[in-house]
């Protein structure tokens, strides 16, 4: 346990607006925040997954820490170290803390239980069969996983990012150029096992799924499509997955959509009911990114065609828990033209700004 006495990086107020929140816990070495008042008594605590879950209820960024906030937090007292250790053992977090408080309720300390330095992961496949036609002459002679973002081939970087992360096993799915896929593999200086799968015919967005024997059995599957960059932090996907109980769990993007003109509400009368002026729509996106129990990946037959969206509908069918993910955190899909030049600009800003 490691006892946290200078917490003024890991305290803010109620009315600090949680994307300030979020960039707090981001640069903060644990990845929660205290909510005090002026007098420094607690109010709450809020986590990445608060966060998260708040955004799946329509709070935006931008509003007051106090709206996304856990208002009954654990909490130990002063004095009481015995039972303030168990309280921490008893959360069953690998990111565990608890505010300690004084008998008027001022945050004193912040116990935290010691760092896991993974993702607990054991395995991921990273989805690299498609032909990418939506990108043209590019692909041609080129897999879609091997063009260049920021001067490295797309797949260096979602590699990368796995690795990072510390996920034990990675099982790259090939089929359009899987030779190139399989050359670049091997010269790849990679800091994990990579393993390659081919895919005899195309299965799909999750039909490879099907040919991973045990790795599909032994623990939750994360699987991630080969176009997809994202900075999102899979030991809180995992987390997540775990914490509720899920038998998969949907990694979804937000997506807004601007209306140029005035849009005409009616009644089911027909009859005028107001005019809304360039409005803009909301929605959640499927990101590329799941989270699948064995539960979930033994519904996918061998060597057979399927998509993800067939999947994850065939398990709600049958009494499966599916849950959803917000990725707060930077994501992209490369799979048109513009979005690969996108992506390639704000890698290339990001390489100058790290050196």
């Amino acid at each position: 346990m490691i006892v946290v006495t200078d917490f003024k990086i890991y305290a803010c107020g109620p009315d600090a607006p949680i994307r300030n929140v979020l960039e707090r816990i981001d640069h903060t070495r644990y990845l929660f925040q205290v909510v005090i008042d002026d007098a420094g008594k607690l109010c709450g605590t809020i986590t990445d997954g608060d966060i998260r879950r708040a955004m799946l209820h329509g709070i935006g960024l931008d509003a007051p820490a106090r709206q996304c906030m856990q208002t009954k937090p654990v909490i130990g007292r002063t004095g009481e170290d015995a039972a303030n250790f168990e309280k921490l053992r008893r959360t069953g977090s690998s990111r565990a803390f608890l505010p300690v408080v004084d008998n008027e309720g001022a945050l004193r300390e912040i116990h935290v239980a010691e760092e896991k330095q993974n993702s607990n992961i054991g395995a991921a496949l990273v989805m690299a069969g498609g032909a990418g036609t939506r990108l043209g002459e590019r692909t041609r002679n080129t897999p879609k996983p091997l063009l260049p973002v920021g001067g490295r081939p797309i797949l260096d970087h979602v590699l990368e990012r796995l690795e990072t992360s510390g996920v034990a096993t990675i099982l790259v799915s090939v089929h359009y150029l899987s030779e190139k896929i399989e050359d670049f593999l091997k010269e790849r200086k990679s800091r994990t096992d990579i393993r390659v799968v081919h895919e005899s015919k195309r299965l799909g967005t999750a039909g490879a799924v099907g040919n991973i024997g045990t790795y599909a059995a032994a623990g939750p599957l994360l699987v991630i499509n080969g176009d997809v960059l994202t900075q999102v932090d899979y030991a809180a996907l995992h987390e997540f997955h775990v914490r509720h109980g899920l038998d998969a769990t949907i990694g979804v993007a937000r997506h807004e959509v601007d209306i140029p003109f005035g849009v005409v509400r009616y009644g089911e009368d027909g009859l005028f009911a107001g005019i809304e002026e360039k409005p803009r729509f909301t929605n959640f996106i499927a990101a590329g990114v799941y989270y699948l129990s064995p539960s979930m990946t033994a519904l996918v037959p061998k060597e057979q065609p399927m998509d993800m969206p067939e999947l994850l509908n065939l398990g709600r069918s049958i009494g499966l828990k599916i849950g959803v993910f917000p990725i707060h955190e930077y994501w992209t899909d490369v799979g048109r033209p513009d979005d690969l030049q996108k992506a390639d600009d704000v890698h290339r800003l990001m390489n100058q700004s790290a050196k």
